[in-house]
């Protein structure tokens, strides 16, 4: 069941963590004999362009590094997120795009994060003075909200809070 994030939750930005329930089905033979739980956080722009440079020979290596950056608890590293069965794998990616506010396919990631976020951040930084660095912090979701405000004709209510 896909549940719709709020205005807020996509504002608070990677700050945020969202507990994720592993279905019982999805847990590895061995394992809990109950579904367990993992935490996630929104993946920013800037963990975003870091795993497109990192993975742009192989595409599968972009979603072990997603899951990896957006584990919070338990914290694991690229071969153990590597090493996780496929279906899990492919759940927990789910559920990073999800809560980072992308609605892309993983063989869409490459175009997605390219150029428009360059010139998202730039058009961000424009409008509301903010660094680039203040800019990377912004969740893929923030950086859609705020441009959206810009269309709108609403982003003096934006200025102070990158």
């Amino acid at each position: 069941m896909r549940k719709t994030l709020s205005a807020d939750e996509l504002l608070a930005g990677a700050e945020m963590t969202h507990q994720v329930e592993i279905p019982a089905d999805l847990v590895p033979a061995g394992g809990k004999e109950s579904p367990g739980a993992v935490r996630l956080r929104p993946l920013n722009v800037s963990d975003i362009q870091r795993v497109t440079r990192a993975a742009k020979e192989e595409r599968v290596l972009a979603s072990v590094l997603m899951v990896q950056q957006s584990l919070v608890e338990p914290r694991m590293t690229v071969e153990q997120v590597g090493k996780l069965p496929a279906g899990l794998a492919q759940y927990l990616v789910r559920r990073v795009n999800e809560i980072s506010g992308l609605a892309v396919d993983g063989d869409d990631l490459d175009d997605a994060v390219r150029a428009p976020l360059t010139r998202a951040c730039f058009l961000l930084s424009r409008e509301f003075g903010w660094t680039p660095a203040e800019c990377s912090d912004l969740t893929v979701g923030q950086v859609l909200l705020y441009l959206e405000m810009i269309a709108r004709g609403d982003a003096g209510a934006a200025e102070a809070t990158p």
